[in-house]
């Protein structure tokens, strides 16, 4: 019998059989393929709800936006008097303190104190965590009020502007200013606190007293005095740290423009070395309408009178020599800064030009003085 013979009818090899074998291979391994990618499908899918659904319970579940802080800068808040929690929350909202209302009224829900948060301003850092913010505005005494001295304010006028602005009287004032020796006074003001209460914005807040207040005008004025070196710069210009502030109260009464007052100092300064002597300026007198003022407490223009010049006052820098007594004024630290540098221009005059506008001539000689002067009139 042949090999031929010996094979069955299902193993007979054809052409054609062998076709369909190599196809059922094919089939199957794509059936295989397609049953795998089918699983990578669904399990993608799966893995992405499942993804979805974490960050989503995760949102859900997280609690309101809050800040990790602990805050950066600052910035002014008023809580009015009768605001809720709530009502806090959206004004820190707005000012950046805090993320989210709800975190802070949560914040504060949760402190035992956090309901009897009071009105009144305050100073906050900015991005706080909320339970942070709670405990700043529960530990901060609130500004109950404030109140501004404008530079060049003689004593009297800063007593009246408090008064008028908080419920501090006169009497308690003056009472207070009395004692400045004891509160600071620095030893150089030689018993003088005119020229030594600070021109600045000043917070009242429930524990302030007059006397506290005050004592922080005289402080808030050493840190200027430290902060321009006064008494060092004295010493090396020739002068007493009481003379410069004097120097400086004039200044700051004689001019509007911080531009002008290293000239106006320069005008003090030779006038008072007698080098503007042969400019026709006598006995080292400033002549500086802004001491008569002071000596009759009268500011209704920036010019005097000849019968005003004729005053006797110590103040009077017409009839008298040489600096006043004392300050004339609250002196900003721009005009101590130009009372230690005169801008060395040799001028022995000058003259308010422009009353509106505070235009300001300066000259070297009486006769360049005098053509000032009557441009001021014309």
């Amino acid at each position: 019998m042949s090999y031929f013979d010996e094979l069955t009818d299902e193993e007979t090899y054809t052409p054609r059989r062998e076709r369909r074998r190599r196809r059922r291979k094919r089939r199957g391994f794509g059936s295989f393929l397609a049953v795998v990618l089918s699983l990578a499908v669904v399990g993608g899918i799966a893995y992405g709800a499942v993804t979805f659904g974490r960050e989503w319970l995760g949102e859900l579940f997280a609690g309101p936006a809050d800040y990790e802080g602990p805050g950066q800068g600052s910035v002014e808040v008023t809580i009015p008097p009768g605001a809720t929690i709530r009502q806090i929350g959206n004004i820190l909202v707005d000012a950046d303190v805090v993320a989210s209302s709800d975190a802070f009224v949560n914040a504060a829900q949760d402190h035992p104190d956090g309901l009897s948060i009071q009105a009144g301003d305050y100073t906050m850092m900015q991005q706080m965590n909320s339970a942070d913010a709670v405990e700043a505005l529960l530990g901060a005494t609130a500004i109950v009020g404030r109140v501004t001295i404008p530079e060049g304010f003689r004593t009297e006028q800063v007593v009246v502007r408090i008064a008028e602005e908080t419920e501090f009287t006169e009497e308690e004032l003056n009472a207070a200013i009395e004692r400045a020796p004891e509160l600071g006074l620095p030893e150089y003001a030689e018993g003088f606190t005119e020229g030594f209460l600070f021109p600045a914005t000043y917070d009242i807040r429930p524990d302030t007293t007059a006397e506290s207040l005050v004592q922080t005008m005289i402080n808030r004025f050493i840190q200027a005095a430290e902060d321009v070196d006064l008494e060092a710069r004295a010493e090396a210009a020739g002068f007493s740290p009481l003379e410069v502030v004097t120097m400086a109260s004039i200044i700051q009464r004689e001019v509007r423009h911080v531009e002008d007052m290293t000239n106006v100092a320069e005008v003090i300064y030779n006038r008072l070395s007698d080098d503007c002597a042969p400019m026709g300026v006598p006995e080292q007198r400033l002549q500086m309408d802004s001491t008569v003022h002071y000596a009759l407490n009268s500011y209704e223009t920036v010019f005097t009178t000849e019968e005003e010049r004729a005053t006797d006052s110590p103040y009077n820098t017409y009839r008298n020599g040489g600096l006043p007594p004392g300050p004339i004024a609250m002196p900003g630290e721009d005009a101590l800064n130009a009372a230690l540098a005169p801008s060395g221009e040799d001028y022995c005059y000058f003259v308010t030009v422009d009353l509106e506008s505070g235009e300001t001539r300066f000259a070297v000689t009486e006769a360049e003085h005098q053509a000032n002067v009557a441009e001021s009139r014309s």
